[in-house]
């Protein structure tokens, strides 16, 4: 059995600790001076393109004045900073912190900020903090440990005031105890900053990871998020405004900007009296912004080190609506950011943008409380009690306690949803999603708040969001769940995102139903969809995948030929018809380039093993699962598909012992009790194998995969009562699961025969 690590998890696509949900872009007005130079230039005479370079933020400034005064004191601006007296928050003074039986110290010496504190080998030592990172609600510090690593403190700063419960030190995983050999630990490669957060943090961030010595040499042109990170780097920009020698070849409908952030230049937002909601003057037709703004604000994997400022889907691949990380109706649950739940909105297929609402360079909200939402709704329709049903002035007065409930991260850090969905109380009855009503409310039952908003409305409402029970089917394996699935992916009244959560789900429901729906899907007009697609089809036969999506080796998105590529990638070049060899050659070459963008990467390491097994080069497979396991080694799948490698190869031995060493270290992980039972089935150690095969099921219920091979097993040997019982039990969980319910009809039949 090989496991695929998926590769929209090339990267763990959290950061460690993210900006305020400020989000707001430079737009520009010409002023009269580049009004003359423009119509001196007149229409367009570049030529050669003159590749940009970052000049910094003082380049920017010095035109820009305001633009910068707002800048300052930002979430942006305060970033990243070096430690000294005039950015480090916390309290250095011999201030203690205990917590597992570890008690850090904070302290100054020399002029230097310290924490002594457990080190990588469990140790109490001494660490000096370079660098703060963030500063409103919480400071994080940074350490820099030998490799060029640096290191994220899981003792955070709570910088709120006093009477709000801040000014003191906190630990980021209260309720978890953790040791320098846990993965949350702040020594592990989950706090690590050069690939977990360094991107978003920093300007022109370049990771320079060697794999070869297994080092990082991370640079940036600014510590912090300046002009560049949003607008790209800038020296044709400032070669046009100074009319510099090369200020002919560059595009005067350009301005030689990287990219034009125009979106909402010459938009006005009109309210229609009789709906009480405005209408964009003219359809937004672009989402570079949104796209820019999703850079860091989006769940997402970095595909590659070469970001383009404005299409997100060349360089990252952002998360769907999964399970831990979204609620079966799309609202927030994991550390997912804003762009995922922004896509799901009415805002966003109206054409709203962030900075509608958010001021670009402050990035502060364009109105206090109600007002930036009566920007675009009718304050007599909406600022009411007739609408909300509670007090003027009141919590339940505010539209973003309804319509953007918050969520807290790191402890202290409050977000809000960014779907702006009507409140469902009763989708809490029937399927248990959160709903806004709780959070004022909690001392009522779920079925008080569907009562009282049924009462006020006389009906049940129904927001824009209509896929809470499709999904919730999806991860429960309902009956019904591919017949749902399938008509959520063909509603073209539904988000993209949504969709394209469909196509990702109905891998798991593979049947003469669902692929002629997958296949034409890898035609959508969205690019999230088609790369879900291709991926739910990657299980097929190579020649069968073939036929439906080698057209996607010439998407003109970079991320979707690089799925295509993987996907295909067992395919021999022999049989790659003579007119697709060059688009297929050069997909693969992206898809590796991604690869070793992110060597530093356990998943990456997988996926390139992966790669290599499919086309038959054990060597450098083995290579790559074996680098994942240096890197990390409590990396599961590279365990389960090092194995597997071995079984391909007929070296059963070296994977069993490699599958005990991986228990050795984690002895409740499923997945290698499932490698080691289908393992010891081969070998033909029948009584070991049902042992084995049991405990996965037992450590993983919720996976039907386990209860459905070991019930095989169970019946393989003899043991039909047994195997029907797994079954049974395991369809009580999983009703819809289409192995588990043929394996039903076979024993059914069976015991019928007999």
């Amino acid at each position: 059995m090989t496991v695929s690590t998926k590769n929209r998890w090339l990267l763990a696509a959290g950061a460690i600790v993210t900006l305020s949900v400020g989000m707001g872009w430079f737009y520009f007005t010409l002023s009269e001076q580049e009004a003359v130079i423009a119509a001196d230039i007149g229409p367009a005479k570049a030529t050669a393109r003159i590749q940009p370079e970052f000049v910094g933020r003082a380049a920017c400034a010095g035109c820009h004045a305001e633009q910068d005064r707002l800048w300052q004191g930002s979430h942006h601006d305060l970033a990243m900073q070096e430690a000294s007296e005039r950015t480090v928050l916390g309290d250095f003074r011999g201030a203690e912190f205990k917590k597992d039986g570890v008690v850090s110290r904070f302290f100054r010496q020399n002029g230097h900020y310290l924490v002594r504190t457990d080190g990588p080998d469990g140790e109490l030592a001494d660490f000096e903090i370079k660098y703060t990172f963030g500063f409103t609600p919480l400071q994080q510090y940074l350490v820099e440990l030998p490799g060029g690593r640096l290191q994220a403190l899981s003792i955070a700063w709570d910088s709120r005031p006093k009477e709000q419960g801040g000014q003191r030190w906190f630990h980021l995983y209260p309720d978890e105890k953790i040791d320098y050999k846990d993965e949350l630990h702040w020594t592990k490669r989950s706090q690590n900053w050069n690939y977990m957060c360094a991107e978003c943090h920093s300007t022109n961030l370049q990771k320079n990871y060697d794999p070869a010595n297994r080092t990082y040499r991370t640079a940036a042109s600014e510590i912090d998020v300046v002009c560049e990170a949003c607008h790209g780097p800038g020296s044709n920009h400032v070669a046009w405004a100074e009319r510099k020698p090369e200020f002919e070849r560059i595009d005067a409908r350009t301005r030689g900007l990287t990219v034009l952030l125009n979106e909402r230049q010459k938009i006005q937002w009109t309210i229609d009296p009789a709906s009480g909601n405005a209408q964009r003057s003219i359809p937004r037709s672009s989402d570079r912004e949104i796209q820019v703004c999703a850079r860091c604000h989006a769940r997402r994997a970095q595909m590659a080190g070469d970001y383009r400022h404005g299409p997100l889907m060349d360089t990252h691949l952002p998360s769907l609506l999964q399970e831990t990380l979204y609620h079966a109706d799309g609202q927030i649950e994991g550390e997912v950011y804003e762009y995922g739940s922004f896509l799901q909105s009415r805002m966003h297929a109206a054409g709203v943008t962030c900075s509608d609402c958010h001021e670009p360079h402050s990035l502060k909200l364009r109105a206090p409380g109600n007002g930036v939402c009566l920007q675009c709704h009718s304050q007599d329709k909406y600022d009411t009690e007739k609408h909300h049903f509670h007090n003027i002035g009141s919590g339940g007065a505010q539209c973003v306690n309804c319509h953007m409930p918050a969520r807290t991260y790191m402890v202290v850090e409050s977000r809000r949803d960014h779907s702006f969905r009507v409140p469902r109380p009763d989708l809490s009855v029937r399927l248990g999603t959160p709903n806004a009503c709780a959070n004022c409310h909690a001392n009522k039952p779920t079925r008080w708040a569907a009562d009282k908003v049924r009462q006020w409305y006389g009906h049940d409402p129904k927001g824009y969001q209509d896929y809470a029970e499709t999904l919730h089917a999806a991860r429960t394996g309902a009956t019904d769940a591919e017949a749902r699935l399938l008509a959520l992916l063909r509603d073209k009244d539904q988000p993209a995102v949504a969709k394209a959560t469909a196509a990702a789900e109905l891998g798991h429901w593979l049947s003469e139903n669902s692929l002629p729906a997958l296949a034409g899907a890898l035609g959508d007009a969205d690019p999230q969809v088609r790369a879900a697609a291709v991926e739910a089809l990657a299980p097929l036969p190579p020649d069968q995948l073939w036929q439906v999506a080698h057209p996607l080796l010439r998407d003109p998105v970079r991320a979707v030929r690089m799925l295509a590529a993987s996907a295909l990638a067992g395919i021999p070049v022999g049989q790659v018809p003579p007119g697709e060899r060059a688009d297929f050659g050069s997909a693969i070459d992206e898809y590796l380039a991604s690869l070793r963008f992110n060597a530093d990467e356990p998943a990456a390491q997988v996926n390139l093993g992966n790669f290599h097994a499919a086309r038959g080069e054990f060597a450098e497979a083995e290579q790559s699962y074996r680098e994942a396991l240096a890197i990390d080694p409590d990396w599961l799948p590279a365990y389960v598909n090092l194995a597997d490698l071995y079984r391909q190869t007929n070296r059963d031995g070296e994977g069993e012992a490699l599958l005990r060493e991986g228990l050795a270290r984690q002895p409740k992980a499923a997945v290698l009790h499932h490698s080691l039972g289908l393992l010891q089935v081969r070998q033909k150690h029948l009584p070991e194998a049902l042992a084995s095969l049991k405990q996965a099921m037992e450590l993983a219920p919720d996976d039907a995969r386990f209860s459905y091979v070991y019930a095989v097993a169970l019946y393989g040997a003899g043991h039909t009562r047994e195997a029907k019982a797994v079954v049974e039990a395991s369809l009580k969980r999983a009703p819809g699961d289409p192995a588990l319910n043929e394996l039903r009809s076979q024993l059914a039949a069976e015991a019928h025969r007999r």
